[in-house]
């Protein structure tokens, strides 16, 4: 079963935001017990970013930190750094977001903390990377979107470039070190070692930008941006309808003969400027209108109707409340009940994977700052009496 794929692996998440808890988020949805390390009194930033909120709780910060327990230790104090250095001996990942540098600074980097645990693997996310002019710089979603050329090929062609409307960077960095770390902890269970996991927003972006600079690579041009269509391959793009919008995407000349069926203009898949893919693409705008002018005169569900009928690739274009309330995606069941203090109905999007059928079980509900304190330095083998010195001395909280 899914939810228990990594479990007995424990990690210290000191990560905050966005990046960081997304990942930890993962592992813990496929069974690993996440601690989430957080600041006295104030915690991750996004207890804050509110509104929306449910219930008084920022809706950022519930739909990232389920099923995780928390912790807070002042990390500015060398007691709190000592604290987590006897932590690390009893966990199998450290992960944090701070930038290149701090968490040395402070006597928990890599090397500080693979002496208490040598099998620990350690996972450190930042913006720029660890190497490099901008490497102590801070960054965020937006910021890498435009830094990394994703917002110079988003939006219409002769408008201002706009930011991917979700934080593909973020979610992104969240999943390559996911990816990262499951192939550390398994390349562990061969030899024995721990790693040093780096990740950072700026690769992130680079990656997603894969396709466009394999383009420019051959080509010398820089794309320009083309709305919802792409650079390679026409129709591929939204068209308007009477009502709405249709996406048509005939990657192919079988599928493009299909689309051509499907609007009554047979004629199109043998004209030449539209009988081959290279050709499409060089005559874009032309074969844009053609085929805009058929589905202006139909209704978006009367076009979808008739496209998908001949095996037409397409899609009516959905707002967030039209996708949750399609069929499709009910079937899926891609939300999942995680009830909170005073909103029984709360749900949150649910981990994208299967395995031998079955999703990952509800999680519990992202804790309160601190809530697990005690609880978990229990479980580390700390006695009641331990955790109120600590606690007297303002080490946790």
């Amino acid at each position: 079963m899914l939810e228990t794929t990594l479990d007995g692996v424990t990690i210290l998440d000191l990560t905050q935001n966005v990046a960081g808890p997304f990942c930890t988020q993962i592992l813990g949805d496929m069974g690993a017990a996440v601690v989430k390390i957080e600041r006295p009194g104030r915690g991750d930033d996004t207890r804050d970013w509110r509104p929306p909120e449910i219930a008084g709780l920022s809706a950022t910060f519930l739909s990232l930190n389920r099923g995780k327990r928390s912790l807070c230790i002042d990390l500015d104090r060398p007691d709190g750094v000592a604290l987590l250095a006897e932590l690390v001996a009893g966990a199998d990942v450290v992960i944090h977001s701070l930038k290149p540098g701090s968490a040395e600074q402070r006597g928990f980097g890599y090397e500080h903390l693979k002496a208490h645990n040598p099998r620990l693997i350690y996972c450190a996310i930042s913006a720029f990377g660890r190497v490099g002019p901008l490497s102590g710089l801070p960054g965020y979603d937006p910021l890498m979107q435009a830094f990394t050329g994703v917002m110079s090929v988003t939006g219409q062609d002769g408008d201002d470039p706009v930011r991917v409307g979700v934080s593909l960077i973020d979610i992104g960095t969240g999943m390559w070190s996911a990816i990262a770390i499951m192939a550390a902890l398994m390349q562990r269970g061969k030899d024995g070692l721990g790693r040093l996991v780096e990740t950072s927003l700026l690769e992130t972006g680079i990656a997603w930008m894969t396709i466009p600079i394999a383009g420019y690579l051959a080509s010398g041009k820089l794309p320009r941006k083309l709305g919802s269509g792409i650079a390679m391959t026409a129709p591929y793009e939204l068209f308007r309808s009477a009502d709405s919008h249709v996406f048509i995407a005939a990657g192919n000349d079988r599928l493009f003969e299909r689309v051509c069926a499907a609007l009554a203009r047979p004629e199109l898949a043998h004209d030449e400027r539209f009988a081959s893919n290279p050709a499409r693409v060089a005559n874009r705008a032309a074969l844009h209108a053609e085929i805009e002018a058929v589905t202006l005169a139909m209704t978006t569900a009367e076009a979808v109707r008739r496209l998908r009928a001949v095996g037409a690739p397409c899609s009516e274009m959905n707002d967030i409340a039209q996708a949750l309330a399609h069929d499709q995606v009910r079937a899926a069941a891609m939300l999942e009940p995680l009830p909170v203090t005073g909103a029984s109905a709360h749900q949150v999007v649910a981990l994208p994977i299967k395995m031998n059928g079955a999703r990952a079980a509800t999680a519990a509900a992202p804790p309160a700052l601190g809530a697990d304190t005690d609880a978990v330095l229990a479980a580390f083998g700390h006695p009641a009496e331990d955790i109120a010195r600590l606690r007297a001395r303002g080490v946790v909280a």
